[in-house]
């Protein structure tokens, strides 16, 4: 078989997923589907035989074998002819003969050329597999071309299957000027359909032009509906955003009555101080006379202890780890993983992950001072930010009268007496801790609304 009877008569190329028109002519699946899409009518391309109903393309897959093996073929027949004659040696075809079946070198051609018998034998330009150029029902050379079916057929064909077709002889010229021909054909359909599909295109662009234009109006006069309707809806969010800023206001300041209101019923009487001492900051113990059980309900008893392997190296505490000065000396301690060694700190051995914790502290005499409560995994190392997102509640006496609470930003205090006690007080569910003037019976300043997630 020929390669121009694996040909696509729409693209001219070699079948790609050959299919079949129920008038039996084959085309390239794309090819054809292109076509019909571009046609107004479902005909087919070659015997314009015209179909009803779309015909259900499907790959004709003993054609696309064939195809396949075509293809293989042709890539062999790239490799260079011998001669069939040659026994050593064999020197490079010149001809291929179709009646002998086989290939010359210019040596062995010599007798097609000279005797006269040999001379009416077809020869063509030297091909590997000769058998294609053989009718296989005949055993003849394929010397014909029948335009009617297109496909190659011999002289026997011609005079039996194909009488009456309109069949020409296959020359090079005659196929290149037939080639040249059919080319012309699918460029000028190629041309038409081209411009059938740009002026389809056309139309269909102003039509879907027109009802996009009709749809945009639509969605402008939605769009200014809704952009009402938001604003009101925004003037109703601003309004009860303010609403609820005061509400919370409002619950701030109850939190902190009431806050205030538990400490102030715990009257200092109910704190006895075991020690005073004027050198150093003293953090006393918790107690509570029996005749106030309800403060002893709402408050739990915290007695601190100073840790001292958390005191930085400059720190000296007392034998009962209760109080606690700043030496001038830089002690030579073991850097442990707890030891604070840039900010001079220290933390109280005991914590706590839940309820109501209170403890005092005695400043009377300071004029330096930083107290309150931190989350146990702080950063003990180096430079250390004592704000709420770095783990630290605290406040704390700077210059002799210069108080301030380690917020972010920190927040300047403004108190008219110089506390002499100062009392903590933390509600862990509640996320508060407050400071308190003990003697003052005065709130300093408190941490609301914070987030505790670990032991403090």
């Amino acid at each position: 078989m020929f390669s121009r009877d694996l040909m696509c008569s729409i693209c001219l190329e070699v079948f790609s997923d050959p299919v079949s028109t129920p008038c039996g002519h084959n085309f390239c699946k794309i090819c054809l589907s292109t076509y019909w899409n571009n046609s107004q009518d479902c005909r087919c391309p070659n015997c314009k035989e015209t179909f009803k109903q779309r015909p259900d393309l499907k790959i004709n897959t003993t054609l696309r074998d064939v195809v396949d093996e075509h293809k293989k073929k042709c890539h062999e027949e790239q490799a260079e002819v011998v001669c069939d004659i040659c026994s050593e040696g064999k020197l490079k075809a010149v001809k291929s003969c179709l009646v002998c079946q086989s290939s010359y070198c210019e040596t062995h051609l010599e007798p097609h050329l000279r005797v006269s018998g040999l001379q009416k034998h077809k020869l063509i330009d030297p091909v590997k597999n000769l058998q294609d150029y053989i009718c296989q029902k005949h055993d003849r050379p394929l010397e014909l071309f029948c335009r009617d079916d297109h496909t190659s057929v011999c002289l026997s064909c011609a005079d039996g299957d194909h009488k009456n077709h309109n069949t020409v002889p296959i020359t090079e010229s005659e196929l290149q000027e037939m080639m040249e021909e059919k080319q012309k054909e699918i460029t000028e359909m190629k041309r038409n359909i081209k411009l059938q599909m740009i002026a389809e295109k056309q139309r269909a662009a102003e039509t879907r032009d027109k009802c996009l234009i009709n749809d945009l109006k639509k969605e402008i006069t939605e769009i200014q509906w809704r952009n009402n309707e938001l604003e009101m809806v925004k003037q109703k969010q601003i309004t009860a955003e303010n609403v609820i800023k005061v509400r919370d206001q409002e619950i701030t300041e109850l939190k902190k009555r009431n806050t205030e209101l538990v400490m102030f019923d715990l009257r200092p009487g109910l704190f006895q101080p075991k020690i005073k001492c004027r050198a150093s900051i003293y953090f006393q113990t918790l107690a509570f006379y029996p005749q106030r059980p309800t403060a002893i309900h709402r408050i739990s008893q915290l007695d601190v202890t100073l840790d001292p392997d958390t005191a930085h190296p400059e720190l000296i505490l007392s034998d009962d780890e209760k109080q606690v000065r700043h030496g001038d000396i830089r002690h030579k301690l073991p850097d442990n993983p707890k030891r604070f060694d840039t900010c001079v700190n220290v933390l109280g051995k005991e914590g706590f992950s839940s309820g109501r914790f209170y403890y005092e502290v005695q400043v009377k005499g300071k004029t330096q001072w930083t107290l309150g409560v931190v989350r146990e995994s702080v950063d003990r190392k180096g430079e250390i930010a004592l704000t709420p997102v770095k783990g630290f509640w605290t406040v704390w006496l700077r210059n002799k009268n210069e108080y301030k609470a380690c917020a972010d930003p920190p927040v300047s205090l403004s108190l008219r007496v110089k506390p002499q006690k100062v009392g903590v007080f933390v509600d862990y569910e509640e996320g508060l801790v407050s400071f308190y003037d003990v003697d003052n019976r005065s709130h300093i300043y408190s941490y609301t609304d914070q987030s505790f997630t670990e032991k403090l």
